[in-house]
């Protein structure tokens, strides 16, 4: 069943050495979601016992990682975990795991886009609930058209947005650690409820990192390239995320009802000063991610681009960028957008995201036990670790969040047998 990469051969299109890919994974985890879900987890969890979510989560997510880094290294081709499902299962089920994938990454990029509305329309002058949904679907047609300009291109651009957007979160981040000494030990009691659900909501800012594989047949380097990218950007999120955690906790008393804690944080620590660096940082932090992922997203869809599931245009590239799919995923984004709560986007997006975690552990677990492109029992040992990780961060998901994430998953293979039948009655004629 294994097959070589075709993307593999095409050495020309290999344009993302480790450092674009380091950049990539902390682009897409430190985004818009660590300016707000702190005060998310301060509700759940009170103080900075708060922090220990982050930790948890982190520690969690780590054998998610190397399952991602170890795959994305094995298998060299665009697409993540289909590529991995179908190699591991067959075609049939990969396209289920691809929309998946898919459907989890459009709702993620729905959420980034979302909140840069509520967090930046303000300050331009979108003010109220319509100018805000005007300025969401304006801000999605911007990124979108600068993605077509090539892969490259959106390489650079990803990269320096990167190290714009963490100037700020550092300085902040120095101080949580300065002042983690005059935390009175009382004050880490945890409550087992609160932290279980503060590790779920602390899934949407920690999530990213699975980004690094999905542009697998544009990565030049060693087969530890993916792998390296992809814990290195976990846990450098993972260590500045727990200390701007107890920088927020130990300088706003109020943080559970802060509507953006991490700049409320920085003005208290500078008296104000820092206003513009803090607001800054916020904005660019958002533009960053929600570029990244409108960059990669498509590249979920583009992997279902076959003869057999979708149809082949889907997966046409034009200057590294499946034109097609980009299309798709825009006019998806901007009807979530549109008519989706930005609370409703972010449960979505965690559960969608650990359902794709899960089938991809599966599929390192299969392909491992075959010993395919060096995959082996270190691997294998993982794999069940990394589900027991996800059925711990899922414990706390309510019924009828899961029951939406079924109708998109619904909705995916309602297509998929709408295009079969439309192809069988094209043959007919």
């Amino acid at each position: 069943m294994s097959r070589a990469p075709a993307a593999s051969v095409e050495h020309d299109r290999r344009v993302l050495g480790f450092w674009s890919l380091l950049a990539l994974g902390i682009n897409g985890i430190v985004g818009v979601g660590i300016f707000f879900v702190p005060s998310e987890l301060a509700r759940a969890l009170p103080g900075p016992a708060s922090a220990l979510a982050f930790a948890l989560t982190a520690l969690l997510l780590l054998p998610v990682a190397w399952t991602y880094g170890r795959l994305g290294s094995a298998y060299p081709e665009d697409g993540g975990p289909y590529v991995w499902a179908r190699e591991a299962v067959g075609p049939r089920f990969a396209f289920g795991v691809g929309f998946v994938a898919y459907s989890s990454a459009v709702l993620s990029t729905a959420a980034v886009v979302s909140g840069l509305g509520q967090y930046l329309a303000p300050e331009l002058g979108f003010a109220g609930a319509g100018p805000r949904v005007v300025f969401q679907i304006v801000t999605a047609l911007l990124f979108s058209s600068v993605t077509l300009l090539g892969l490259r291109p959106s390489a650079w651009v990803w990269s320096g947005l990167t190290v714009l957007k963490l100037l700020p979160l550092l300085w902040l981040a120095a101080s949580g650690a300065r002042d983690v000494a005059r935390v009175a030990p009382e004050a880490w009691a945890l409550n087992g409820t609160g932290l279980w659900r503060a590790a779920l909501l602390a899934v949407f800012p920690m999530q990213g990192f699975e980004i690094v594989a999905v542009p697998g047949g544009e990565v030049r380097g060693s087969r530890r390239t993916v792998l390296g990218a992809s814990l290195g950007s976990l846990g450098f999120a993972a260590l500045l995320y727990v200390l701007l955690q107890l920088a927020c906790a130990l300088n706003l008393p109020e943080l559970a009802t802060s509507p953006a804690p991490i700049v409320e944080a920085g003005l208290r620590l500078t008296h104000g000063a820092g206003a513009p660096l803090f607001a800054a940082g916020a904005n660019v932090s958002a533009i960053g991610i929600a570029f990244g992922m409108f960059a990669m997203t498509p590249r979920y869809l583009a992997a279902l681009g076959t003869g057999e599931l979708l149809g082949t245009a889907l997966g046409r590239e034009r200057r590294g960028v499946p034109v097609l799919s980009l299309l798709v995923t825009t006019l998806a984004v901007l009807l979530l957008v549109s008519v989706t709560s930005l609370s409703s986007l972010f449960v979505l997006s965690s559960l969608a995201v650990l359902l794709q975690y899960a089938v991809s552990a599966l599929a390192l677990l299969r392909l491992a036990g075959r010993r395919e492109r060096g995959l082996g029992p270190l691997d294998r040992a993982l794999a069940p670790l990394t589900l027991l990780s996800i059925l711990a961060l899922a414990r706390s998901a309510e019924l009828a969040e899961v029951a939406v994430l079924a109708a998109i998953l619904a909705v995916g293979l309602a297509s998929l047998r709408l295009r079969r039948a439309l192809a069988l009655r094209g043959d007919a004629r």
